[in-house]
């Protein structure tokens, strides 16, 4: 009786303490005073530095894009490193995202989806334009991947996040002339999609996300980490960290070092964030990725 009573013990306390540091992380995002900037064209860039603990007891460095999904001054597209590659080349290029933005005029962009850091090339299906650059591999002994389950689409300039399927080739049943394969997903239809227990779902690590909000806004966020300035956020902190901000339906994208905020015409290269790869808290460690998300002016 002692033991089972000591185990009901635990839980109790276990439940009540998670319960209670959500609470208190959904007051600390609600009463949060975002240093935000209008960039024009629709553009607002909001950011703030949580460097007491105060956001799920760590410090936090949250950058965030957003305009009207339906905002008639921008366009909504993706970007590759090499989008005029040949089907033979074996070797494909890898830019930094904040180059990529620049070659195409972007107003604002974040890095994309998952990619071959060797070989280059993403590791899912992506089109620009009705062009198909990649298209996914799969391992018929093992489960779909959580980046092959779902997908970012754009059609007629409106944006939407697509939930997938566990089955392989899904996405070829796609129309739209511009895809991302990406994930997980995070929320849909303003629910919790569930996220599989393991060391890359559960640990910190720099995170990138796209979103649409109930209020019809798009967001790209991107979360800092592995630094002490910015530790990062697991996935189910940052389907949190979505769901206080009014997401609807909200995607993971690719994260770690690849996380990357760029505005045009602001210092160290329109790199606004803190990327990761030279373990400085600074704009100048920015690597090379093979997709972006952008927004163009129209």
């Amino acid at each position: 009786m002692k033991k089972y009573l000591l185990l009901l013990t635990c839980s109790f306390i276990s439940i009540f303490g998670s319960y209670s540091q959500s609470k208190t992380d959904i007051e600390v995002l609600k009463n949060t005073i975002w240093k935000t900037e209008n960039l024009g064209n629709g553009l607002v860039w909001q950011y703030y530095h949580f460097n007491q603990k105060e956001l799920f007891q760590s410090n936090q460095s949250i950058h965030i894009l957003r305009t009207k999904l339906k905002n008639k001054s921008v366009k909504f597209a993706f970007g590759s490193a090499d989008i005029h590659h040949k089907d033979s080349d074996t070797t494909r290029k890898l830019l930094k995202t904040s180059l990529i933005a620049a070659t195409n005029n972007a107003l604002g962009a974040v890095n994309g989806g998952f990619f071959n850091t060797k070989k280059g090339g993403a590791v899912d299906l992506i089109k620009i334009d009705g062009k198909t650059l990649d298209t996914a591999t799969y391992n018929s002994r093992k489960a779909l991947p959580d980046h092959s389950r779902s997908a970012i689409v754009i059609h007629h300039n409106k944006i939407s996040i697509v939930k997938g399927d566990t089955l392989p080739f899904w996405e070829k049943k796609l129309a739209e002339e511009n895809i991302i394969v990406t994930g997980p997903l995070l929320l849909f239809d303003a629910k919790e999609e569930p996220l599989k227990n393991n060391a890359f779902t559960n640990n910190r690590h720099p995170r990138t996300c796209a979103c649409i909000t109930k209020t019809k806004e798009v967001l790209m966020i991107t979360v800092d980490g592995r630094n002490a300035e910015a530790q990062g956020m697991s996935l189910q902190e940052l389907t949190f960290l979505t769901k206080s901000l009014g997401c609807k339906n909200a995607i993971n994208l690719d994260g770690g070092g690849s996380t990357t905020m760029y505005i045009k015409d602001k210092p160290d290269n329109g790199v606004v964030n803190f990327p990761s790869d030279n373990k400085l808290f600074d704009h100048l460690g920015e690597r090379s990725v093979s997709n972006i998300l952008m927004i163009l002016p129209k």
